[in-house]
Parts: structure tokens; C-alpha cells; sequence
């Protein structure tokens, strides 16, 4: 049985302040995945030769991008965590502590030792920080789409929570373009020195980050609901006895993430390592196809909030399957121009009516008690299979240059997953806040007619 609202004197939230809620999720979501994203960045480029170089070139590559996943092994653990911090004690609260963790983790792996310097211990200290880059990330995007949806006018909320995911790729752009004079420095300045520049700079990222969020209000459906008393004690409890279903169609869904890792992290690789590819252009085709995204993402919002979640999804996720094809085949016979067409068109364009989408799809799912943990837990563990997407597909499909073929298989079997889970969910673009995460009540009957005395 699921949550219903409580019978209560007072009267709805009050009026929330969704510009000012998206803005804060987006420079937070900006800021966050820049951290989370330089390291991706620096696992294809660098790590395999500077934390793993007793392995062959492609195992230390492989090695390296497995670190890349570990971050995600983390995330349901933050995802529990966090979502239970955050239906509990206030939505702000986690926002604050996930930037200033992943901050701190980040700024400490561009002070770490390399192996040739001290040995084993640099790849496992490595790998425990990556981890706590990966509890932080656990409950950042959910706490930033719950606050978000929460402030949200009915009828826009799928507008207004894309920009979290907005955010998201803005960080990208900033982690990939502070890359680009780094990866251009010669290799032995790049492998001594400049790949710890970015990583130092979440120091500036820390503190900026923690004087936005700490100025963040706290959402009024969770202000109303402490007011009455009617927060759950222990809502991982609620989630699962209620919400397990929806739970596990979130978690199922969120494996679209894998054509994100795929196009930033393992492209990037087979493009540089196995195709032998300039690192400068390949570096711009996310720069630019994050770009196109910044404004796709808001207009597949928009949409989804006069047609529906659930066609715009699907549309994305279908075309994903097909253009993850090209894109691969296009790296693996060199050629620029269709690398960056397709490029832009995939991940820019159509990745976004996903992830335009999903923020809104997935916490509408949800009742309010429990929407923060429900959708950290159910997002965190498919984005834990996302993770790992890279290292798997590489170790499958092989390092030659006719992988491309096994890995777009890979990523088009992934991307119907999720449009079997989403075209099996329930449509919410017309249910309002307050109903969200509980059953449709039917009408109630007409009074039968009083018979003629």
C-alpha cells in the first residue's frame, strides 16, 4: 500500500522559488561533476601510465578505467546514506556535505604519490579516494532534483528539474576544457605535474560550492511536512514496503546512463589509445557536444512537460541505440568530421531528451517522504552497471580496432532496457505535486437516481 497524504488543517506548500532552486542545483551539479568528470578524464589519458606501470599499455588502460567504475561501486552506499539523511533531517543538508566531501576527495588525488614514487600504495590510495568521490556523487543528484522538483510549479517541473542535469553537463565542459591545455603539454610535464592542475582546483570548487548551497532554503513540501509531524523516522523502511517496485523500475531505467560513460570515458580511449587519434580533437567533441546539450536539455523539459515523460524518453533512448553505431564506426576509420556530427548529435542532442527527462520521471515516482531516497537508490544502482559499462565493454569487444562493433551491441542492448522500464511506467505529467507517489483514487460514483415514489 502506498503513502498517502496525511489529513492535515493546514493547507498546501507554500509557494516555492523554482528559478532560484534550478539555479542552485545547476552551479552545485556544475561543480560536483566537474570534480567527478576530470578524473574520468585523466583515467583514459593518464592514470594507466603513472598508477599502473608494471601492466602493458592496454591492461594499465583497462586498469585504469576500472578505478573509473569503483567511484560508482560507492554511489548506492551514499545513495542509502544520504537518501536517508535527506528525507529525514532536510534536502539542504546533504547538498552542503556531498560538494564539500567530493571537493575534498578530489583536490587530495592531485596531491597523491605515482607508483614509480612509493609503490602500491599510490593505486590503492587512488582507488579509496575515487570512492569517496563516489558516496558524495550517491546523493547529489537526487537531493538536487528533489529540491528542484519540490519548488516547482506543477506544470513545469520536468523544465525546471533538467537543470540539474544541465548542470551536470556543464561540468563536463569545464572538466574536458581544462584538460585541453593540459593533455597539449608534453608528455613528460603532463605525466609529472600538469594532470594534477585540475585536481587542485577543487579547492576553488570546494568553496565556492559550499557558500552557494549553504544560502540554499530548505524545500516547503519538506518545511510542511516537519511542521506536522509527519516526516518518516525511518523512511528506507517506507521506501521498501511501498515504493519497491518503483524503486527497482528507476534503478533498470538509469542503466541509459551507460551511453554517457561510454561516449566520455571508453570512446575516449579507443579513440587516443587504440586508434591512435590526436587527444585535442577528441577532447572537443565532448566540449561541444556537452554545449549543444546546455540548450537541448531545457527544450526536452519543456516538451515533456506538454506531451508527456514517457515519449520523449523512449525517442531519446532509441536513438541512442542507433547513433552510438555510427559514432564508434566513425572513431574506429578516423574520421573527424563524422566523429564530430555524430558526436554532437548523439550525446549532445539526443542523450538530452533522456536526460531532459528523467530528473522529473524519476522523483515523480515518488512520495514526498520518501522521493530523496528513492531516487538516490534506485538511480545510484543503475548507475553503479553505467560505471563499470566501459571497462566491461572493453574487456568483452577487446582493445583491436574492430571493438567499436561489440561495444555499440553493448550499449544498444542497454539503452532497451531502460525503454522497456520506462514504457512500463506510469505517466505523471499531469498528476499533481501533491499526489505524486500514491495511487490514482477513482472517481467516486454518482448517486444512483431515487426511484418514483
Amino acid at each position: 500500500m502506498r503513502d498517502h497524504p496525511t489529513a492535515v488543517t493546514t493547507g498546501p506548500p507554500g509557494q516555492g522559488q523554482p528559478r532560484r532552486a534550478a539555479l542552485a542545483a545547476w552551479i552545485g551539479s556544475a561543480l560536483e561533476y566537474y570534480d567527478f568528470f576530470i578524473y574520468g578524464t585523466a583515467a583514459a589519458l593518464v592514470f594507466g601510465k603513472i598508477f599502473f606501470p608494471d601492466s602493458d599499455p592496454a591492461a594499465g588502460t583497462l586498469l585504469a578505467l576500472a578505478t573509473f567504475g569503483v567511484g560508482y561501486l560507492a554511489r548506492p552506499v551514499g545513495a542509502f546514506v544520504l537518501g536517508h539523511v535527506g528525507d529525514r533531517f532536510g534536502r539542504k543538508k546533504v547538498l552542503v556535505f556531498t560538494v564539500m566531501l567530493m571537493g575534498a576527495a578530489t583536490f587530495l588525488v592531485g596531491c597523491l604519490p605515482t607508483y614509480a614514487q612509493v609503490g602500491l600504495p599510490a593505486p590503492v590510495l587512488l582507488v579509496l579516494l575515487r570512492l569517496a568521490q563516489g558516496f558524495s556523487a550517491g546523493g547529489e543528484q537526487a537531493g538536487a532534483n528533489s529540491m528542484t522538483l519540490e519548488h516547482a510549479p506543477a506544470d513545469r517541473r520536468a523544465y525546471y528539474t533538467s537543470f540539474t542535469l544541465n548542470g551536470t553537463q556543464a561540468g563536463q565542459i569545464l572538466a574536458t576544457a581544462i584538460f585541453l591545455p593540459v593533455a597539449a603539454l608534453p608528455d613528460d610535464q603532463l605525466l609529472s605535474w600538469g594532470w594534477r592542475v585540475p585536481f587542485w582546483l577543487s579547492a576553488v570548487v570546494m568553496v565556492v560550492a559550499y557558500v552557494i548551497r549553504q544560502k540554499l532554503a530548505e524545500t516547503p513540501v519538506f518545511e510542511q511536512e516537519a511542521a506536522q509531524g509527519t516526516v518518516a523516522e525511518l523512511p528506507l523502511a517506507v521506501l521498501f514496503r511501498d515504493h519497491w517496485a518503483d524503486v527497482l523500475r528507476v534503478m533498470v531505467a538509469a542503466v541509459i546512463a551507460s551511453v554517457s560513460t561510454i561516449f566520455t570515458v571508453y570512446a575516449l580511449s579507443y579513440a587516443v589509445n587504440t586508434m591512435e587519434l590526436e587527444k585535442t580533437p577528441m577532447l572537443w567533441v565532448g566540449v561541444l557536444a556537452n554545449a549543444a546539450a546546455l540548450v537541448a536539455l531545457p527544450l526536452f523539459g519543456g516538451l515533456a512537460d506538454r506531451i508527456g515523460r514517457k515519449p520523449v524518453f523512449i525517442g531519446g533512448s532509441l536513438g541512442c541505440a542507433v547513433l552510438m553505431f555510427a559514432y564508434l564506426w566513425a572513431i574506429s576509420e578516423g574520421d573527424y568530421p563524422i566523429i564530430f556530427l555524430v558526436g554532437i548529435l548523439m550525446f549532445g542532442v539526443v542523450h538530452s531528451a533522456t536526460g531532459g527527462v528523467w530528473p522529473a520521471f524519476y522523483g515523480e515516482m515518488f512520495s514526498a517522504r520518501v522521493r530523496l531516497s528513492g531516487t538516490a537508490i534506485g538511480t545510484q544502482i543503475g548507475f553503479a552497471i553505467a560505471g563499470f559499462a566501459p571497462s566491461i565493454a572493453g574487456a568483452i569487444a577487446g582493445d583491436g580496432p574492430d571493438a567499436w562493433l561489440g561495444v555499440s551491441i553493448i550499449t544498444a542492448v542497454l539503452c532497451l532496457v531502460n525503454v522497456a522500464a520506462v514504457a512500463t511506467g506510469r505517466e505523471t505529467y499531469k498528476v499533481p505535486t501533491e499526489q505524486l507517489g500514491t495511487r490514482p483514487t477513482a472517481p467516486s460514483p454518482a448517486p444512483a437516481a431515487a426511484e418514483p415514489a
